[in-house]
């Protein structure tokens, strides 16, 4: 099964051309940076929040913290369709906490009913004629709008508090992304939600077909010259699909420790199209991380052959197309064969 994939004019970085840098080696201005086990991102400030104040002790005005993600994925869909939300780093008998506070407003009236505004609006219209001071023409006393002073009986305010721990910057170096080797092979994978439909169609047919583990393993595969393949292969199914004219993005030789010459991506674009770096990932987790592409960011795939995976997903700055995308990375050790 071939895919043929349509040349793409993009760039990945607006300051360098057609030239990819891996974002882990570049210099990030004011961010937020997110890490749990494999997978981390850093997002520019403004992409989340309309403003911000930061005041540390530490280098670069930086503050680690140490999360769970349930209440904090609790606060965050508290705060969906609520007017502000505003998050503060403070302390509650004694201990850290991150402290949100949303505003947001009541529940509209049941059906059938009027709220109380529009119960207010109509009263007044239909007892202005039995009122003897109705015919007020002189100006004196002029009506007023009541449609803040309701709003604002309307706001109800929500507290949601996010046990954290304040990390030193010692213990952060110990949890980052880890270091691997230069990637042999990088290229712009197709759209990821196609990927996933793919990856998990294979994955129910070796499960279906009695031979394959309880978690089958995924061969994928790419070469510098735009190809892309995924691969099952079990004691009964051996099935596999493949994409070509894929973009192989060029590297910015000012970012890498030697000439692009000796770069291991370049020993593999010399060697041809049937030079293929290979990792197998699980099937299960791989759909997991494929999921990403909800976000419809642009993909970078990082290959190091038979060692490890790393993804770059760019995050587009809908409200500012000038902005430097935002990035998630994960990163995918692959199983031996």
């Amino acid at each position: 099964m071939t895919r043929r994939a349509s040349q793409s004019s993009r760039t990945w970085d607006p300051r360098s051309g057609r030239t990819f840098t891996p974002r882990s080696q570049v210099p990030q201005p004011a961010s937020l940076t997110l890490c749990h086990r494999r997978p981390s991102s850093s997002l520019a400030m403004d992409f989340i929040f309309e403003g911000f104040h930061i005041q540390s002790a530490e280098a670069g005005n930086t503050i680690n913290l140490e999360l769970p993600l349930q209440p904090l994925q609790r606060a965050l869909k508290s705060a969906l369709n609520s007017i502000s939300a505003t998050l503060r780093l403070t302390k509650k008998d004694g201990l850290p906490i991150l402290s949100m506070t949303i505003t947001t407003t009541t529940s509209n009236a049941a059906p059938g009913t009027r709220s109380s505004a529009a119960a207010a609006a109509a009263a007044a219209a239909t007892s202005v004629g039995d009122d003897p001071f109705g015919d007020d023409d002189d100006g004196i006393f002029q009506q007023e709008h009541l449609e803040t002073s309701l709003r604002r009986e309307h706001e109800k305010i929500i507290t949601q508090d996010i046990p954290v721990r304040v990390l030193h910057p010692e213990t952060v170096e110990m949890i980052m992304q880890p270091k691997v080797r230069e990637p042999d092979v990088h290229i712009q994978l197709p759209p990821l939600l196609q990927l996933k439909a793919i990856s998990d169609r294979f994955t129910k047919l070796a499960l279906a077909s009695g031979s394959a583990q309880k978690s089958p393993k995924l061969e994928l595969s790419a070469n510098m010259h735009g190809g892309l393949r995924l691969r099952i292969a079990t004691d009964t199914t051996d099935i596999c699909s493949v994409w070509s004219d894929l973009e192989n993005p060029e590297l910015d030789p000012a970012q890498l420790e030697g000439p692009v010459e000796e770069h291991p991506s370049t020993k593999f674009r010399e060697e041809g199209p049937n030079r293929w770096a290979t990792v197998r990932v699980d099937g299960k987790d791989w759909s997991r991380v494929l999921s990403v592409g909800r976000l419809e960011g642009r993909v970078i795939a990082c290959f190091a052959d038979d060692h490890a995976l790393i993804l770059y997903v760019y995050v587009p700055h809908y409200d500012d197309a000038s902005a430097d995308d935002s990035v998630v990375t994960y990163y995918v050790q692959s199983y031996s064969a």
